[in-house]
């Protein structure tokens, strides 16, 4: 009885900590991102996507992404709408091309929610490589590289996970550096 009394704190103490951890708040661009509150409300926050943000109101996905989900979001830091190539951004912002807009901003968003966890056991799964099936249709393919996890696109470009798991209420969101693009 004495070795379950000294084990039980201890077990308690990881295992508290250990959810407590998965559920704190991550700082992203400059701003607190709280499991409390939904993607939408949390990505309005960072300042490091603003871009994303604005990209997300013209193509009318707002709603969707208040919504209860679950979603894993990919989330291109604005650095990473720099690097599309000079007036990409501003032609997918017009209104004739949202159909255009809405189908890469869904090719960043899994069904489900997913966490880096997940994602490394998925990889595993798949000696090495995980396919996932976006909201939009089209694969994203995960590994591991150099501890770090990559998504490739249909297009064969490669986007680094700079921040996993920021929990949401209907969600988790990894900051990438690069806009992932399908076919």
């Amino acid at each position: 009885m004495k070795q379950f009394k000294i084990l039980f704190p201890g077990l308690f103490s990881l295992l508290f900590t250990g959810f407590t951890y998965a559920q704190s708040p991550i700082e992203v661009g400059g701003a607190m991102m709280y499991p409390s509150r939904n993607i939408i409300q949390n990505a309005m926050q960072s300042k490091d996507h603003t871009t994303l943000v604005a990209a997300v109101k013209a193509a009318g996905l707002v709603e969707t992404l208040e919504g209860p989900g679950p979603f894993t979001v990919f989330a291109p830091t604005n650095e990473a709408f720099g690097l599309l190539p000079a007036g990409t951004l501003d032609n997918l912002l017009k209104p004739e091309n949202k159909a255009n807009l809405t189908a890469i901003l869904t090719y960043h968003v899994v069904p489900g929610k997913w966490d880096a966890a997940a994602f490394m056991s998925k990889i595993k799964e798949g000696n090495g490589t995980a396919q996932l099936t976006t909201v939009q249709g089209g694969m994203i393919w995960a590994m591991v590289k150099n501890g770090k996890i990559l998504l490739k696109d249909e297009k064969g470009n490669q986007a680094t996970v700079t921040i996993k798991d920021v929990y949401q209420s209907n969600g988790v969101i990894f900051v990438i550096d690069r806009v992932l693009m399908p076919k």
